[in-house]
Order: structure tokens, then C-alpha cells, then sequence
């Protein structure tokens, strides 16, 4: 084993013990209540970012059900190295945005990117509410980013000021005050480990968007925080095929629906019949061999195929390291965090991991071609996942990359035979280029047909499109 990998072994497990994330959160809730504090969130709201806006939204029901103040930053937009991709970021995140906000029952963003002198004024606005000694801002600020979000996104913003007059020229500069509180914001959130908008953060953990926000809510529920008597507990409803039934929540001592919990894939089954008609297209699978949240989505993607009676291609592509873009330490460790809660949700073994980045990659993705046309594709796939990410083997060793092989049921004498041969990188840059035509870039990332989406938590959407191509009868 190499001393990289080897490393990144003892890094992960140290990370990812769920014995030490408990002892940090009891020693953060002992230091509140010490000190009499109450029960307090740090929101950090892009305006112009559509996952901000709905988060918005869901936090504000949050202060309804449980006793938390919710303290509200202004944040200038990822730096470059977070957001590689920025202009299919947005274009994407507008779509994206309208699908999640149609899901949880929220008021969605509109169509369009909001004007910047419009988001100006929105900024304008809330900047003044913001208390005018330095620190987080207050319960009126949520209010207003959640009133302000529904007059920009709906457009009845735009050409407005900050008294509500109309403009008569287009402004595009910043304001003293406006600069501060989005200065203030952007170097807390960097503080504390972040680099998104959209994303809030509570005794040490951080959450993005609404489809992380039932861990918060979850937590919050076990600390006894519930208004209504204190004493139920939230439970996140289990992936419905994590080997569970699906079904309602049922807390410890009580049950509650969250405010918003990612549905469940396969939740309804699928009538053999009403498929016998349908011909419908195979399910296209973005993946990189280094990415955890392919690894976390592999089960359910193959599962989703099986279902609908599809071809599921694998479209591997190089990951974003390895094509020379930068990954920094707090996303590294956002990405792991987070990846392992999202597979005790899903039921997955996640951990030990040894890092394939690198030799260990292109290794395994010279054998995959030679693998999918030995009509073993799925399995090389999923036994290359599942050891390194849940065994720690070292697929960069030949030792490593035969047990991989040879549990996926191939032949190690004659899988050998293709290590290190280079075809595999024209196919690699081919899917990439195709997944930016897609208007995608990261993964894991899928296709159906004309509908894309990108994420592990976004099988839902291609579950929805098979059931529409099968008329309804899925």
C-alpha cells in the first residue's frame, strides 16, 4: 500500500467515526447550555442563488417548530476553485431549483437569472436590517430574505430600489453597507469550512440546501428542541431501498414528517405490465471511480435500471483532480462528511476508504472497457466501488485490482493482459465532453432521454421521467 493511500486511509476513518462526531456534538450542546445560549443556526444566503431562496424558506418554517434563532449572512458566491463550472453552475441550478421547489412544496425561482441591479437592491435591503454593530443579523432578516426572494425570483423586483420606487437608471455598484455585510458573511462562512451559499451551519456541522436540512432537524428534535412539548423525536425516513419498508417516520418517542426529506426511490412499485408497451430509453450513468457520491448512488442506480427493465451505461469520466482542477481541504472534508451520512441514510458501508486518485484510477479504468464487453460491466463496476470505499483496498496494487476483478467474476490472466492500455482515455473525454453538452459537469451525474440531472440525491428525477415515458402505468 502506498504511503498516499495509506494516509488517506487513517484520514477518513478518523473523520468519518461516528463516535467522535457524537462526542463533539455533546461537548457543543454541555458548552451551550453552560454559557445559557439558545439553540442558534447561521444561515449563509447567496440572493441570487436558487438553492439559497428555498432554504430560506424551509428555515423559516423551521423556527416555527422548533425553538432556534436562526442568525442570517449576506455571502458573496463561491470563489472560482468551488465552483469550476460557473456558468453551467447557474444555468444548471435554475432548473434544478424549480424541480426541488415543485418537490417541497415551495415557492420556486423563476426561469431566468435575476437582473444584477435587481439583485442589488434585494441585497440593499437586507443589508439593512442587519444589526449595525458587526455579527449575525436577526429574525427580521430571514423574514425579509424570504419576502425579498419571492419579489426577485418572480421578477416583481427588477427596475425596484430600495424606498420601492422605480429606478430610473440601472445601478450595478455597491454600496458601502451592502459590501460589509457581504464581506462579513463570506469571511465567517470561510471561518467556519465553507465555501457554498445556500448552506447553514449548527454546532459544528454543516448543511446544504433543504435536502441536507432533516439531519438538522433531526438533531434538533433529539436535543428537545420541538415548541410543541419538546419531547419528539425526528427520525429521517431510510432510503426505501435500504433494505427497510418504506413507510411514516417513526421517532423514539414520537413521530413527525420533516420539513423536507429527499423522496424515495422505487417507494411505489413498478407493474410489470405497464411496462411491456413502453420502450423506453437506457439510463446513461456519469461516474468517476474516485467520486463517494458514485460510490453512495451505485446500488440505487442499478436497482432503478432493474426496475424499469433498461440498459444501464456507465460513462466514466476522469475525476476533477485528475483533469487539473483543484479540490481544497474544506471541500474535501465537506464531501466526506457528508457522503457518509448520506449512506447510513441509504444503507450503505461507507468506510474504510482507500483513495483511488490517480495510478489506482487509471488502472481500473483501462479493465472496464474489457469488463463491459465481457457483458460484466455492472459488476467490475460495483466491486471496484464496494472494496475501495467500504474494504480500503488499494486498487493502485496489482494484489488490490485482482481481488477487484476477480470478484466481479473476470478472469485476473486475462483482465491483466489490458492494464495500462490507453484506449480507455479517448472514451473518458468523450462522456466528459458529452456531459458538458448536457449543460453537467460533476458527478455523479444521469441521463434519461432528453431529462439530465446532477447528484445522487436526484434519482427521483429520472424515476419520475420513466414513470411519464410509461404513460403513467409505472
Amino acid at each position: 500500500m502506498s504511503i498516499k493511500s495509506f494516509a488517506s486511509k487513517q484520514f477518513s476513518t478518523h473523520l468519518l467515526d461516528e463516535r467522535r462526531r457524537d462526542k463533539a456534538r455533546a461537548r457543543v450542546e454541555r458548552e451551550r447550555r453552560r454559557k445559557g445560549e439558545p439553540h442558534r443556526i447561521e444561515f449563509f444566503h447567496q440572493v441570487d442563488d436558487p438553492y439559497s431562496h428555498l432554504l430560506a424558506q424551509a428555515l423559516e418554517k423551521l423556527e416555527e417548530r422548533y425553538e432556534v434563532e436562526v442568525a442570517t449572512w449576506l455571502v458573496e458566491p463561491p470563489e472560482d476553485w468551488a465552483a469550476p463550472a460557473r456558468a453551467l453552475l447557474e444555468s444548471y441550478s435554475l432548473v434544478d431549483g424549480r424541480r426541488l421547489a415543485e418537490k417541497a412544496g415551495l415557492h420556486p425561482s423563476s426561469e431566468r437569472r435575476p437582473e444584477p441591479e435587481a439583485v442589488l437592491g434585494v441585497q440593499e435591503r437586507l443589508a439593512a436590517t442587519l444589526p449595525a454593530a458587526e455579527g449575525p443579523g436577526s429574525e427580521a432578516t430571514l423574514e425579509a430574505a424570504v419576502a425579498l426572494g419571492r419579489e426577485l425570483w418572480g421578477g416583481e423586483s427588477d427596475g425596484v430600489d430600495s424606498s420601492g420606487s422605480r429606478r430610473g437608471r440601472r445601478r450595478t455598484q455597491r454600496t458601502a453597507s451592502v459590501q460589509a455585510a457581504l464581506n462579513a458573511g463570506t469571511e465567517r462562512r470561510a471561518e467556519l469550512g465553507h465555501y457554498l451559499g445556500g448552506t447553514c451551519f449548527y454546532g459544528g456541522e454543516w448543511t446544504w440546501g433543504i435536502d441536507r436540512l432533516a439531519y438538522l432537524e433531526e438533531r434538533l428534535a433529539d436535543l428537545g428542541a420541538r415548541r410543541s412539548g419538546g419531547a419528539t423525536a425526528a427520525q429521517i425516513p431510510p432510503a426505501a431501498d435500504a433494505g427497510q419498508k418504506a413507510g411514516a417516520p417513526t421517532g423514539r418517542r414520537g413521530e413527525i414528517t420533516p420539513i423536507y426529506a429527499q423522496p424515495r426511490l422505487l417507494e411505489q412499485p413498478v407493474p410489470a405490465g405497464a411496462l411491456e408497451a413502453a420502450d423506453l430509453p437506457d439510463l446513461h450513468f456519469f461516474a468517476s471511480f474516485r467520486s463517494p457520491y458514485t460510490w453512495i448512488s451505485t446500488e440505487r442506480v442499478i436497482r432503478l435500471a432493474e426496475a424499469f427493465g433498461v440498459d444501464l451505461r456507465i460513462r466514466f469520466v476522469l475525476p476533477m483532480v485528475m483533469r487539473g482542477l483543484p479540490v481544497k481541504r474544506s471541500k474535501r472534508v465537506y464531501i466526506l462528511l457528508d457522503a457518509a451520512r448520506e449512506a447510513r441514510r441509504s444503507g450503505v458501508q461507507f468506510g474504510p476508504i482507500s483513495d483511488p486518485v490517480g495510478k489506482p484510477v487509471e488502472r481500473g479504468y483501462s479493465l472496464l472497457p474489457w469488463a463491459i464487453g465481457q457483458g460484466k460491466g455492472i459488476e467490475y463496476f460495483r466491486s471496484f466501488m464496494t472494496l475501495v470505499f467500504s474494504q480500503a483496498v488499494d486498487a493502485g496494487s496489482d494484489r488490490g485490482l485482482r481481488r477487484i476483478v476477480e470478484e466481479a467474476g473476470l478472469d485476473w490472466s486475462e483482465g491483466r493482459g489490458y492494464l495500462d492500455d490507453p484506449a480507455w482515455r479517448e472514451e473518458a473525454e468523450r462522456n466528459r465532453e458529452e456531459l458538458f453538452d448536457l449543460g453537467l459537469w460533476g458527478v455523479p451525474s444521469f441521463r434519461v432521454g432528453s431529462v439530465a440531472a446532477w447528484g445522487q440525491d436526484r434519482l427521483w428525477v429520472l424515476e419520475d421521467e420513466y414513470r411519464r415515458l410509461a404513460g403513467g402505468r409505472a
